[in-house]
């Protein structure tokens, strides 16, 4: 399905954090996604503060999300994309991809990089592979730092 398609079905994708439905986020996140369990509010509102962000809208109702950490020069890291249950298996994934790698302001970066344990077949569409040189990559990976936030 193409942009006029969607759009003639009442959906829009934005930039514009003024739209977001924070609730629909932080709730898909802490209790529906398997990367996202028992993040706070706050630590989504900030994620959110700090990141380019695109909606994925239909009649004003939130129903997709995608954040990207980026620089606007050299890297960009892609994260918390999600469509809502019942709006998938409609091509609503693809268009937002479509959307983010399109973006002007992210034409001339030199690495994306995104960790999905399920979703391999909609990115490798969209140009990711796993990594050539994955012995180069180092993490500190702090999991359960995000459900002790509330509990100092």
């Amino acid at each position: 399905m193409n942009d006029d398609a969607f759009l003639k079905k009442g959906f829009l994708i934005s930039t514009d954090k003024t739209l977001l439905d924070i609730n629909v986020i932080h709730y898909f996140l802490d209790k529906q996604s398997y990367w996202g369990k028992g993040i706070s509010r706050q630590t989504v509102e900030t994620s959110i503060q700090n990141s380019l962000c695109f909606g994925v809208y239909q009649q004003q109702k939130q129903v997709g999300f995608a954040r990207l950490i980026t620089d606007f020069a050299t890297f960009a890291y892609l994260c918390d994309v999600f469509i809502l249950p019942d709006y998938r298996k409609s091509g609503l994934s693809k268009w937002l991809m479509q959307t983010i790698r399109n973006q002007p302001d992210l034409q001339n970066l030199r690495r994306w990089a995104l960790a999905t344990a399920d979703a391999h077949g909609l990115y490798e569409q969209f140009g990711f592979k796993k990594l050539k040189s994955h012995d180069r990559w180092m993490e500190i990976f702090n999991p359960g730092l995000q459900q002790l936030e509330g509990t100092a």
